[in-house]
């Protein structure tokens, strides 16, 4: 009411500048806000929980919150849920299994969480999905196919595809794969994507090199790359293994492009300054975000719950990949000493 008298204006219109923004004119919604600054006036969450029923909590569940994908996916989540006016309460697991995740979901229902976002990216994670209680709404964020609450995920394996044809457009035999933990589904789409274009053209599929997520995995991985003298183009699973990886290329005289192309995954913010800068495969965070929020509200109003949300990533090609070198031509350290090939 106080802030209503100041703007001059009705204490619904003040509700709705709250709680529906989009509904109100500009001016008008210019009006309020200035009036709830000065009067430094913030709802009261327990009195709002009373009238609608509903907290404005929603609950996030994820793990390895240092890591550059769940970490953005966590920051667009609870951009949105602010902007819609819910706060957000995270519960951090240091493992996803079902008991963890259980007792992380439960941890979130004891503080009055209107809904839970679980960001869960690893194989470990499907059992505990499939047991949650039913009390709570819960969409899932990066987790799998067969599992019975909503998903918003970036479509890995098109990703992987389109990385990995690239390579092949450029006149690459085949492409090596760095790829992640066996235990994330990230991983293992991006696996699916990249050998099912290689079978399809009928090119050699190398063995799969493992690494961790880490710059230091990708380095390690790198060095045993470089013993291959026949490896042209490499596709790997993030961009930190990818910047590992050109730092071992790198010290053992193999120039990229020019002997090796690679592209990453992820387009993290560095990537265009490596050098040379990477080519990679952009995920939308953001939208990945926003739609796991809409779907938690359409799960809280009532809605079926096996919706699924796809978004497609994008390659973003830079310095980093280029055409495969011609028979006969220069490789390695002794082309960049200038010495003729063998």
């Amino acid at each position: 009411m106080d802030v209503a008298m100041l703007a001059g204006v009705s204490a619904m219109t003040v509700s709705r500048v709250l709680n529906a923004p989009d509904m109100v004119r500009a001016e008008t919604r210019a009006r309020v806000l200035a009036a709830v600054r000065e009067l430094d006036y913030r709802p009261n969450q327990a009195a709002r929980q009373l009238v609608t029923g509903r907290s404005g909590v929603l609950g996030v569940v994820s793990i390895d919150t240092t890591l550059y994908g769940p970490a953005t996916t966590l920051y667009w989540i609870e951009q949105a849920a602010r902007h819609a006016g819910y706060n957000v309460s995270i519960a951090s697991l240091s493992s996803l299994n079902r008991g963890s995740m259980e007792e992380g979901v439960e941890r979130l229902r004891a503080q009055g969480v209107a809904g839970v976002i679980i960001v869960a990216p690893h194989e470990s994670a499907a059992d505990g999905l499939r047991n949650l209680s039913p009390e709570t709404p819960v969409v899932a964020v990066d987790a799998g196919d067969d599992i019975p609450v909503p998903v918003a995920k970036v479509d890995q394996r098109a990703g992987a595809v389109r990385a990995t044809k690239h390579l092949l457009s450029l006149g690459h035999e085949t492409v090596w794969h760095v790829a992640g933990p066996a235990d994330w589904l990230d991983a293992n789409g991006r696996i699916e994507g990249w050998r099912g274009v290689l079978e399809e053209a009928g090119r050699p599929v190398p063995e799969i090199l493992r690494g961790d997520w880490s710059s230091r995995s990708g380095y390690e991985l790198g060095r045993r790359l470089v013993a291959e003298p026949e490896v042209g183009a490499v596709f790997v699973a993030n961009d930190q293994m990818a910047l590992g990886v050109l730092r071992a290329l790198r010290e053992a005289g193999r120039r990229v492009p020019e002997d090796v192309s690679v592209v990453g995954f992820d387009d993290i913010p560095e990537s265009a300054y490596f050098w040379p800068p990477l080519t990679t495969v952009r995920q939308d965070f953001g939208e990945v975000g926003r739609l796991a929020f809409r779907l938690l509200l359409d799960r809280m109003e009532g809605a079926a719950p096996d919706a699924r949300r796809l978004v497609e990533p994008e390659l973003v090609v830079r310095e980093s990949t280029g055409a495969a070198p011609r028979p006969g031509g220069t490789r390695g350290r002794q082309s960049r000493r200038g010495a003729k090939p063998a």
